[in-house]
């Protein structure tokens, strides 16, 4: 099955919005955790207006299954992913003041840097993972660069979902196979949702971790956190 990992970003803006520690970012990542989600991951961005650097140490000393941290590989955020030795570190190619993720690396024109950075987060045990587009030359390039897994950016996939799902699916479909052929693990996330994921997840079995944040804390204001991890732990089953 693929695996879940909660994404804790907006409850981070939520207490951010009013100062103070509620909701307490560390008891929410106990509680994911505690109610099956497989993972937690993070944003830290340069703004801070998510997760904050202050939070990443107790967030490591407090998640006990995988953590995962993402974000733009400034040099002070490969300093604090070095400091902190997630599990997992996932590069993403975002602009400074960026809202949201939503386009995956140019791995051929990128290809000297993500190969310095792989060799860094290596050497350091951090299993890496870069984001990327569903694109069959872009995902061989990304298995030159030394990374160990490539996260779909799954935008363009839950855009066109309602229009034509198989449509939707299928670059990825193509690029998973790829994927495998070359070596890389697969990982995928952005827009997914309750509706749009379990037909990803059933298209494209390579897929190993989903990491859903936004949709998911959404859906947590109706459902009740604990409610709404099962329903997504029960898609991630295809």
């Amino acid at each position: 099955m693929t695996r879940l990992s909660v994404n804790i970003n907006k409850v981070a803006l939520l207490r951010n919005s009013r100062g103070g520690s509620v909701p307490n970012l560390l008891q929410v990542a106990r509680d994911c955790e505690r109610f099956g989600a497989q993972g937690i991951t993070v944003h830290p961005r340069p703004d801070e207006r998510h997760v904050k650097q202050s939070d990443i140490l107790p967030l490591k000393e407090t998640v006990t299954t995988e953590f995962n941290i993402e974000g733009y590989p400034s040099d002070d955020f490969v300093e604090m992913v070095l400091n902190a030795k997630p599990a997992q570190v996932t590069l993403v190619p975002d602009a400074p003041g960026q809202l949201t993720s939503d386009h995956g690396w140019d791995a051929i024109k990128e290809m000297s840097r993500l190969q310095d950075l792989s060799k860094t987060f290596s050497q350091a045990g951090i299993r890496l993972s870069i984001f990327l587009d569903p694109d069959l030359d872009q995902v061989e390039a990304a298995a030159k660069t030394g990374t160990d897994r490539i996260e779909f950016y799954t935008g363009p996939y839950a855009a066109g979902f309602r229009q034509n799902r198989e449509v939707a699916v299928e670059p990825y479909v193509l690029a998973g196979k790829k994927a495998l052929e070359v070596g890389l693990g697969i990982n995928a996330g952005h827009d997914l949702d309750r509706d749009n994921l379990s037909f990803f997840v059933k298209e494209v079995p390579e897929v190993l971790e989903v990491s859903i944040g936004h949709a998911l804390i959404g859906d947590a204001l109706y459902f009740g956190l604990e409610n709404t991890i099962s329903m997504y732990l029960r898609a991630c089953k295809g």
